[in-house]
């Protein structure tokens, strides 16, 4: 008698989530996925076809997480909204790699699979857009130097998201000294 299924799909993308940040695309397989989930392997293949499927399907459940807390953002202050939404990116900072991932991901095999990275492009340039405007906003109401082109003080903010946590802060901590050191800089005047 084979083993129950007690897993749900949530309970499968969460696993997924981990396991992708512990092992990488490569490293990810579903005997592994199997292996950490309450159930029959089988019980994997009645929600995803195949491992591009269930990655992608991650992918894009994060990303739609993203989407939902950056929407949510108040966009009144430029600059509040620029450090929240810091906070929100790096929640999700390990997993932001991982997209980089999505390229390998075969989609001739599975519509579903195409369908899920072609939100995740559309998300990226809904999010892109959303930064684009307030840094825009930023510079145009003094907070930001003009004399820096846009495209590198948005490429510097993206770097924070890669800036390793050492002093193990929370989150929200963390990105306010992230923010507060992007906008003022360490070096003294």
């Amino acid at each position: 008698m084979g083993r129950k299924q007690a897993f749900t799909k949530s309970e499968l993308l969460d696993q997924t989530k981990q396991l992708l940040l512990q092992h990488g695309y490569e490293g990810f397989q579903l005997k592994l996925l199997s292996q950490n989930l309450v159930g029959a392997r089988s019980t994997i293949y009645q929600y995803y076809a195949n491992k591009d499927e269930i990655v992608a399907a991650c992918m894009k459940r994060v990303m739609e997480n993203v989407l939902q807390k950056t929407s949510a953002i108040d966009e009144t202050d430029c600059m509040t909204a620029l450090q929240n939404l810091l906070t929100v990116y790096l929640e999700e900072a390990n997993f932001h790699q991982l997209l980089g991932d999505a390229h390998k991901i075969n989609i001739a095999n599975s519509v579903a699979a195409a369908s899920d990275l072609e939100f995740i492009e559309q998300a990226h340039i809904t999010l892109k857009n959303q930064l684009e405007l307030l840094f825009g906003r930023a510079q145009e109401e003094g907070h930001l130097h003009t004399s820096i082109p846009l495209p590198v003080i948005i490429g510097v903010y993206f770097n924070l998201i890669e800036t390793p946590n050492m002093l193990n802060m929370p989150t929200p901590e963390w990105s306010k000294l992230l923010y507060k050191m992007w906008l003022g800089g360490a070096g003294r005047d």
